[in-house]
């Protein structure tokens, strides 16, 4: 009898294991979205940065370039880096009165997520509220801190906008409640509509620009400009494009990074759709294996110069670990060479709601837990 029950024991093990494998499996297949070539799609062909099947940099990039792999597994495993705070994150919950039809406000929610407040509408640009920025929920990078605010105490919103598909910029679980909560519609750059349609968002409520088109969202423009970065979600990269975008109101603009390398792109920009009251930019998870697609945060510096920005507000890092470096030392460089530029900068603690009218001074809060 007793080998019986262990018999029936070990089924029912393995049963749970193959369902609990079945469940994963399908959960990552599901995050990585579209997965068919999009060749057939009129617009993604007729795009002049897309030839040979995929999407193209106007100044070629390598995402890693060859003989950096060793290098980076030593550091990943030797490396003495303090890549974590010590301790907790120090979060800021700021309640939104209704809108200002005035106004300019940046919410930093962590990482990249930042909700822009611009002649009273409410645009949010690459919401990740999931504990992992990864295809599963079991494994891949982890919050450092808790989203300040929870997602469903999100104000209504008027667009909701992403950068382009990697995992720590667009987010399945995030997309599919702000979809269910939120009218908004979704402004994506080419292609980027397929995973969102393949998620079940309907096709009238999305937005796809290649760059340099524009949208109108109650007044507001919404310009999808370039960058140099890659896309991809899963095994096939640059099928989606990628974008930075221009945010353009009756009196006040907002400059919106996504993830780039550093390149001209950033005083043609400027040139032409500048200047800027604020820079949203990308000053973390760089590193010398990988110099083409994410910029240090002096490059952060130069390109917000080019852009003919005010005010830099410094995205992309504090959330995730991503890179190599220490998890302060993006903060700690940005500051050094904002200061050396006679660059304004602010940098918010998660939540904090900054008035670009009158930015809080920098008080170095991270040094605190680095």
């Amino acid at each position: 009898m007793a080998s019986r029950w262990r018999l029936v024991a070990g089924v029912a093990a393995g049963g749970a294991l193959a369902a609990a494998t079945a469940w994963a499996l399908r959960e990552v297949v599901e995050q990585f979205g579209e997965r068919r070539r999009l060749d057939d799609d009129p617009r993604v062909a007729a795009s002049p940065q897309f030839r040979d099947g995929v999407f193209h940099n106007v100044v070629p990039a390598a995402v890693v370039p060859p003989g950096s792999a060793g290098p980076i597994l030593r550091d990943l495993l030797f490396g003495k880096q303090k890549r974590r705070p010590t301790g907790a994150v120090p979060l800021r919950t700021t309640d939104i009165d209704p809108p200002d039809p005035d106004g300019l406000y940046v919410t930093w929610y962590g990482h990249s997520s930042a909700l822009i407040e611009i002649d009273g509408r409410r645009i949010l640009f690459d919401p990740v509220w999931s504990e992992r920025c990864s295809p599963s929920r079991l494994a891949g990078p982890r919050r450092l801190h808790p989203p300040p605010v929870p997602l469903g105490l999100l104000p209504a919103l008027d667009a909701i906008v992403i950068s382009h598909d990697h995992y720590d910029h667009l987010d399945l679980p995030t997309v599919r409640t702000l979809a269910r909560e939120h009218d908004a519609p979704f402004v994506v750059p080419l292609g980027v509509g397929a995973h969102l349609r393949r998620w079940g968002i309907p096709d009238e409520r999305i937005i796809e620009l290649d760059w340099d088109d524009r949208a109108e969202i109650g007044g507001v423009t919404l310009v999808a400009t370039a960058a140099r970065h890659f896309s991809g979600r899963s095994f096939s990269r640059n099928r989606t494009l990628w974008a930075s975008w221009v945010l353009a109101g009756r009196s006040a603009k907002v400059f919106y990074t996504g993830d780039s390398g550093y390149f001209d792109g950033y005083a043609k920009i400027g040139a032409e759709h500048g200047p800027f009251n604020a820079t949203l930019m990308q000053i973390g998870a760089y590193g010398d294996a990988w110099p083409d697609i994410h910029m240090t945060p002096e490059e952060g510096v130069a390109a917000h110069v080019d852009l003919r920005g005010d005010v830099l507000i410094p995205l992309h890092w504090a959330t995730f670990n991503l890179a190599l470096h220490d998890w302060a030392e993006p903060a700690d460089r940005v500051w050094r060479e904002a200061k050396a530029r006679g660059v304004r900068l602010t940098v918010p603690r998660p939540g904090e709601r900054v008035d670009v009218a009158d930015p809080p001074a920098v008080d170095g809060w991270w040094q605190e837990i680095a």
